[in-house]
């Protein structure tokens, strides 16, 4: 599934990147720190469409430019999100490697849990207990 919030801010991102503008240069075009552009940026917080508007301004591109959906999209496994972009080989399958184990975690955690829940007693409106 896309997350338009993603794309539209690797979007930015590429274009800053390929001017060679700073972010702290769209946070005085935006009126705002580098800190709110760099979360915008790293997708903790979504743009707003008055935002995406002043931002295609800065850069002088029509808004459509910014929402253009990749041809190969970015992996956005947990790990490499937080870990940043990585080169070498052996860093990207570290990096496969933790993905798979946070996701067996998380999805252990969630049978645990299932478990726990449907142990609880249960009760209906008449305060009848079923468990």
């Amino acid at each position: 599934m896309v997350n338009m919030n993603e794309v539209i801010a690797d979007n930015i991102a590429d274009l800053l990147k390929k001017r060679n503008i700073k972010q702290i240069q769209l946070a005085e075009a935006l009126g705002t720190n580098k800190q709110t552009v760099s979360k915008m940026l790293n997708g903790s917080r979504t743009i707003n469409a008055f935002e995406l508007k002043q931002i295609a301004e800065f850069l002088h591109i029509k808004m459509e430019e910014l929402t253009k959906l990749p041809k190969c999209p970015k992996d956005r496994g947990v790990v490499h999100v937080f870990m940043g972009r990585v080169e070498s080989e052996e860093a990207k399958k570290a990096l496969e490697i933790a993905d798979t184990i946070s996701d067996m975690i998380i999805f252990h955690n969630n049978i645990k849990q299932n478990g726990e829940d449907m142990q609880t007693i249960w009760s209906d409106d008449d305060g009848d207990c079923f468990t």
